[in-house]
């Protein structure tokens, strides 16, 4: 590194990753913004079932299938693609989920799979369809999810002499002083931060066309721009894989461009939308 550090004082970033406990119960900041992105997704998805006329009772039973497909999905996504041999050694360790690991391209996996399945029991709300409207709520999601990252000093970034650079005394995956002294690219904020940007672009997107968005596009766009950044962000971050060390990519690299090319499909052959719902016995609760 330059001169630079020599003027700089960097944020020293050692706080404490549990909020407050109740007896035996510790609430951490990461669970905090998880829950928060749950919340908000919630509240969003009733405000587009009410719009579209959609049973907004549906909505909870929704939310009980994604958090259960996020959950799962991302668990088994961080296990699968990232410490395969290490999970398989000792198979007990997948259901160890209070020890940290979960994986965006695996909730990905999850959040599609769980929605097929609630699509099949609810014929209004096709797959395509119950994904474009999903698509909003998940990018808000890991716009928090990211910041939760950032107070478990998880995810880390590589050093840099960057001015904004941070020191994450106390992070994840880190075994030297010397590795815990460096500043750092504090990555996971500015992978909120493209969330938060996404988040916009396709709630704007939508409140424009709202129930006549051709089915497609809010997905669609929302694969390309997340993963796209996701690609980006890759090369600022440590790598979290050990076989993947010495790969031009890392293992969520070549997780994302699959992803990113299922967005370019999903818009040129996207579809139109729905006729609308005019039934006034619509519950609009």
């Amino acid at each position: 590194m330059s001169n630079v550090n020599s003027v700089i004082t960097y944020l020293q970033w050692d706080i404490n990753r549990v909020l407050f406990e109740l007896g035996p119960i510790k609430i951490r900041y990461y669970g905090l913004f998880f829950t928060a992105g749950f919340i908000c997704g919630y509240l969003i998805l009733r405000w587009m079932f009410r719009t579209e006329n959609k049973n907004v009772d549906d909505v909870e039973s929704l939310l009980i299938y994604m958090v259960i497909g996020t959950i799962i999905g991302a668990r088994l996504g961080h296990c699968l693609f990232y410490h395969p041999a290490y999970f398989f050694e000792d198979p007990i360790r997948f259901l160890q989920i209070w020890k940290g690991g979960l994986a965006s391209h695996g909730a990905a996996i999850g959040i599609t799979l769980s929605a097929w399945l609630y699509s099949r029991k609810h014929t209004d709300q096709p797959l395509l369809w119950l994904l474009d409207r999903l698509a909003i709520p998940v990018a808000l999601a890991g716009f928090f999810i990211r910041i939760g990252n950032f107070f478990n000093s998880e995810i880390l970034g590589r050093t840099t002499d960057v001015p904004w650079a941070v020191v994450f005394k106390d992070g994840l995956g880190l075994k030297t002083l010397a590795a815990k002294m460096a500043p750092r690219h504090p990555v996971m904020l500015y992978e909120s931060f493209c969330y938060g940007c996404i988040f916009l672009v396709l709630i704007l997107v939508y409140r424009k066309y709202r129930a006549e968005t051709p089915r497609g596009l809010l997905i669609g766009l929302f694969f390309i721009m997340v993963f796209s950044a996701r690609f980006v962000l890759e090369f600022y971050k440590l790598r979290q894989a050990e076989f993947a060390q010495t790969l031009p990519l890392s293992v969520g690299q070549m997780l994302s461009i699959p992803l990113v090319i299922v967005g370019i499909l999903l818009l040129i052959y996207r579809k139109p939308a729905l006729p609308a719902v005019t039934d006034s016995t619509a519950k609009k609760t």
